[in-house]
């Protein structure tokens, strides 16, 4: 779909980003920290802190972040690693359709793979605005898939799990859209019945 503004249907601009965490904003001990690859690859990955820092290749973007909720940040600038190199190491597998994410509280989300493929600005992003990306935000690191709404970039990132069929992460079950694309409005599954709210934090 092409973009006719810069700003996706129904967003308003702030300034600043509205926290969220759903189980509270976990205490990250980087020397344990690791982040995983499974599920239909055929070789499984397995990163600390400093190997995502300073071992893999990272890339830049410059993009705006949206909430499903209906607020957006302009401008923001992402530092990580490409996820088409994540999907080459990987070598994941030709019946993989969909990709969950683990945070390391507890949360878990779900997008289509054919989504970070198509779009050569999804990363494993491990820094925010030139700076290791604030706690609250998500230290150590979390997915950027610019044209999908924030639920999906899930925070406290610990796992990448390639699957061929799709479940429910947290807000997808509650009623938040499968893929969630910000132009398309794909806020929740239909157009009827209730949904939970986020709640903001801070």
């Amino acid at each position: 779909m092409e973009k006719q503004t810069k700003i996706p249907p129904n967003q308003h601009i702030v300034k600043n980003f509205i926290i969220y965490a759903e189980f509270g904003i976990p205490h990250v001990d980087i020397q344990q920290y690791r982040m995983k690859v499974t599920g239909l690859v055929e070789q499984p990955l397995e990163f600390t802190y400093d190997q995502l820092m300073n071992e893999l290749p990272h890339e830049k973007i410059r993009t705006d972040f949206h909430c499903v909720t209906g607020w957006s940040v302009l401008d923001v600038e992402w530092e990580g690693i490409p996820f088409s190199l994540i999907i080459e190491k990987a070598k994941v597998k030709e019946n993989a359709k969909w990709i969950n994410f683990y945070s390391m509280d507890g949360y878990t989300t779900i997008i289509p793979l054919d989504d970070v493929r198509n779009d050569p600005q999804s990363m494993i992003a491990v820094k925010m605005n030139g700076k290791p990306i604030p706690e609250k935000n998500g230290f150590p690191a979390r997915p950027i898939i610019p044209h999908l709404y924030g639920w999906k970039s899930a925070k406290w990132l610990t796992e990448i799990e390639f699957i061929d069929k799709y479940i429910d992460g947290y807000w997808e079950e509650r009623g938040y859209h499968e893929r969630g694309d910000v132009w398309e409005e794909e806020r929740f599954k239909g157009m009827s019945g209730k949904h939970s709210k986020k709640r903001p934090v801070l």
